[in-house]
């Protein structure tokens, strides 16, 4: 699982053989951008992207690659052409990305978006690999499988998510017998100060307008829901084995402080850096070593001060159906996400309000399907495809019958 305190003291050899599942997305992007500063460290196994063939052959030829990779086979035409000539080796479909995970990389950067990342990275996890998990859908909506997977099979999950990376890292030379409780920080997104009413009739580009972060639409409208830190306590429960009562959420506007962690002496160790995805990337690129990177240092003089407050349940309800779902467990994380990822793409697309998103989720916790209990992989993604047709259905009723978004 996460290594323990003291694991990893050798230093990695050089260069790493690495594959990114997700290459086109921002954390896909982002990872090859650290690559590109120091390329003689690195060796591209693969790369896989949904549909952008022509981006993904860019990429793959300029880190050459051996093998690229597009889920969507209509893709596969413009994505052979694009790479005629190169050398490098092209292949289409979902079976062709599990395949891609599969290839003799040391380290796979776990970047799909979704739950089409489940299998691939699973893959990963199955040949025993170093992951840096970047996909949140294995841990929140299969977490006990992979948590499972992960010990039978002897992988090392790294964590790339900003919050559960800057634990890991405050968490280095302490055993864990120590450890009291983690804190998440959360931006609060451009909804922090606003009233439910402002909030009942904010647009999608309003909700995307993020103060700190660049991200891609879907994980930012879940910082202004804040179920992005709701999907993250389910994660740290499943990465760091802690009751849910042991993980807690600030707010921290300034997005400089990630995470803490605080000991049962009375310590508390926290990790700060740029509100740059690129840290956390470097750190498990690296892992247990170091990459120096081009990443713009902290200036804690002219930032001057560093602010906390406790999120507000009443206007980011969020916050309080995750943590229902993780105590209920099962497959009510499973739904949770299922209906969330839904109920954002219709509100993206305008076709329901703000407020109607986490009002949709916890509609969908109060159903049968979040009693479900999958055992095994092929379960849980038909839950999560129940899950998201439920959700299509409720929403088209509902765009029957007006919006239900109300202050």
């Amino acid at each position: 699982m996460i290594p323990a305190a003291g694991a990893g003291d050798c230093a990695p050899h050089w260069p790493r053989r690495l594959t990114v599942l997700g290459a086109t997305g921002s954390v896909g992007r982002a990872t090859l951008e650290v690559v590109a500063e120091d390329p003689g460290r690195f060796e591209i196994e693969a790369l896989t992207a949904h549909r952008r063939a022509g981006e993904l052959a860019r990429l793959a030829r300029r880190h050459r690659a051996r093998l690229a990779v597009v889920a969507d086979p209509a893709a596969y035409g413009e994505l052979r052409e694009a790479l005629a000539g190169s050398g490098i080796e092209a292949a289409a479909g979902p079976r062709a990305v599990v395949e891609a995970a599969m290839r003799p990389s040391e380290l796979v950067m776990a970047a799909i978006v979704g739950a089409a990342g489940l299998e691939p990275t699973l893959a990963a996890v199955r040949r025993g690999a170093v992951v840096g998990l970047a996909n949140k859908e294995c841990l929140v909506s299969a977490g006990e499988l992979f948590v499972r997977e992960v010990a039978t099979h002897d992988a090392v999950l790294l964590p790339v998510d900003s919050e559960h990376n800057a634990v890991f890292q405050a968490l280095a030379g302490n055993p864990r017998r120590h450890l009291e409780r983690i804190v998440l920080t959360a931006s609060g997104g451009p909804f922090r100060t606003a009233s439910r009413e402002e909030m009942a009739r904010a647009t999608p580009d309003r909700a995307l307008a993020h103060p700190n972060w660049r991200m891609g639409a879907k994980i930012t409208v879940d910082s202004a829901t804040m179920m992005n830190k709701g999907l993250e306590i389910i994660e740290a429960h499943h990465l760091f084995g802690l009751d849910e009562r042991a993980i807690e959420v600030v707010v921290h506007p300034q997005s400089v402080v990630h995470g803490l962690v605080v000991f049962t002496d009375g310590s508390v160790l926290a990790q700060l850096g740029p509100p740059d995805m690129r840290v956390p990337i470097a750190h498990v690129l690296a892992w247990p070593s170091r990459l120096a990177t081009g990443v713009a240092r902290l200036d804690l003089v002219a930032l001057g001060r560093l602010d906390f407050e406790a999120p507000d349940p009443a206007r980011f309800p969020a916050l309080t159906l995750a943590r229902e779902a993780l105590r209920r467990g099962g497959g009510a994380p499973t739904v949770l996400n299922a209906v969330n990822e839904i109920a954002v793409e219709a509100f993206l697309a305008g076709r329901i309000g703000f407020l109607d998103i986490a009002r949709t989720v916890e509609e969908a916790l109060a159903t049968p399907l979040a009693a479900v209990r999958p055992g095994t992989l092929e379960e849980v993604l038909r839950l999560d495809a129940e899950a998201r047709t439920w959700t299509r259905r409720r929403l088209r009723l509902a765009g029957q019958h007006g919006s239900a978004d109300r202050a």
